[in-house]
């Protein structure tokens, strides 16, 4: 997009407040996007090969602040506008993929809230979904002269042949009957069963008539299923977001995190041998929860084994084509060209209203260079979080010097936690390295 193009106020408002948060903003991102360009060619296959049928999987590895959530949310928006659909959910101590007191029921639940499609691209879409599903089956039914009963069964029938499909489809049936006879009770209970708000088979029972409900031992069962449901609305298929994996990585039970780390080799293995069709996963993390050896997924045997480097993949050379994706850093070009184009956002688009000087973003930057050494354009958030400070001050302060202003600068460096996890990532991956190459001698 040319700069000379304007930016409405409410993406510009937007972006500004969560870039000033940390956060990532949900609208707009095509305004500050920079880099990464093989990174989002790659995805952009993945999001073609769901669309036909097919399924992947991506562990998008990362630092603090080097901008995953930023390319998932980049990667959610393109999907949207390919006609798929989105669910997305972080990972919490209350929300799992695998867990035996409703932690993974929870993350379902997120996950079912958030589904986004590209008229609905901040979630809530549900329902939306749903409606579209039962409308063209009354449609259908009526060009056909058949019961709507007859239509639904013959939609649904694919649905009956997966795992708990048959009670899936039925709650689907509950729901269009309630559709065609005005009863919003009726939706609004199975509305709740799809969103795993039913805490006890009873419940659901009772409501709907069906014998099951989507709990922590049906958490990847019934995403595969929403996952064809959704293509039997008319959606190419469905991408599942989850982030801020390393919350796995922080669980102190061994036995909780082997557990999870069981459900995630479940999904790699079904999605690589072919067993799910039309859905995909994108999984963010941080280089620890990825390597290592002690509590990440590197702990898990099968996992380390499936998720190893290409050991082709050096010298400057990469492989973009495996589950594992790692972010390349930042160059202090694309760090420019983003503090470019944060100014731009501020000045709603209109070159004429800039609070900065090109001068003024490479003084910034040198500043950034002094202060935190490299780190400021390998993990950006601290870095973009302190320009949208400044900018902040010039706007409300037009006879403030941005000279005298920048000395003033704090840019904020990892905090001992984040320093903490990343040397015992370091160390794990080069103890790692230092045991592969141990091996190849002794093969050589």
């Amino acid at each position: 997009m040319s700069k000379a193009s304007p930016i409405r106020p409410r993406e510009r408002d937007v972006i500004v407040q969560a870039l000033r948060a940390g956060v990532v903003p949900k609208l707009g991102l095509r305004h500050i996007q920079v880099g990464r360009a093989r990174e989002v060619e790659e995805l952009i296959k993945d999001v073609d090969r769901i669309a036909t049928e097919g399924a992947t999987i991506r562990f998008v590895i990362g630092d603090y602040g080097a901008g995953k959530t930023f390319f998932l949310n980049l990667i959610r928006l393109i999907a949207l506008e390919r006609k798929l659909v989105v669910m997305n959910a972080d990972l919490a101590p209350s929300r799992r993929l695998h867990a035996t007191d409703g932690q993974a029921r929870s993350l379902f639940n997120e996950l079912a809230r958030n589904v986004s499609t590209r008229t609905k691209p901040e979630g809530g879409a549900l329902s939306s979904i749903v409606e579209r599903f039962v409308g063209d089956a009354l449609q259908e039914a009526k060009k056909s002269g058949k019961e709507i009963e007859e239509v639904i069964h013959q939609k649904l029938a694919p649905l009956r042949d997966l795992v708990s499909g048959f009670d899936f489809a039925t709650v689907l049936a509950r729901y269009t009957r309630a559709y065609d006879e005005g009863d919003e009770d009726g939706k609004t209970a199975a509305l709740r069963w799809l969103r795993a708000e039913y805490g006890t088979r009873t419940e659901a029972r009772s409501a709907l008539g069906v014998r099951e409900i989507i709990d922590d031992d049906r958490f990847y069962d019934y995403l595969k299923l929403y996952g064809a449901f959704v293509r039997l609305a008319g959606y190419g298929g469905l991408i599942v977001l989850l982030d801020e994996m390393v919350n796995l990585y922080k669980l102190t039970s061994a036995q909780a995190r082997n557990s999870n780390y069981e459900q995630i080799l479940r999904i790699l293995n079904d999605v690589l041998q072919g067993g799910a069709s039309g859905i995909g996963f994108l999984m963010g993390g941080t280089p620890e929860f990825l390597m290592d050896t002690r509590r990440g997924l590197y702990s898990y045997s099968a996992l380390q084994s499936r998720l190893a480097e290409n050991r082709f993949a050096q010298g400057g050379l990469v492989d973009l084509s495996g589950p594992v994706l790692r972010l390349q850093n930042l160059t202090p070009e694309d760090l420019y060209i983003l503090l470019t184009n944060i100014r731009n956002v501020f000045a709603g688009g209109d070159p004429t209203r800039h609070l900065l000087p090109d001068d003024a973003l490479k003084a910034f930057m040198t500043h950034c260079s002094l202060k935190i050494g490299d780190a400021y354009f390998r993990t950006p958030r601290n870095t973009v979080t302190a320009f949208v400070n400044l900018l902040s001050v010039l706007e409300q302060n037009p006879d403030a010097r941005w000279q005298a202003l920048l000395e003033g600068v704090e840019v904020a460096t990892a905090t001992p936690e984040e320093t903490e996890v990343a040397a015992n990532a370091a160390s794990a991956a080069s103890e790692r390295r230092s045991s592969d190459d141990q091996l190849t001698a002794f093969k050589l």
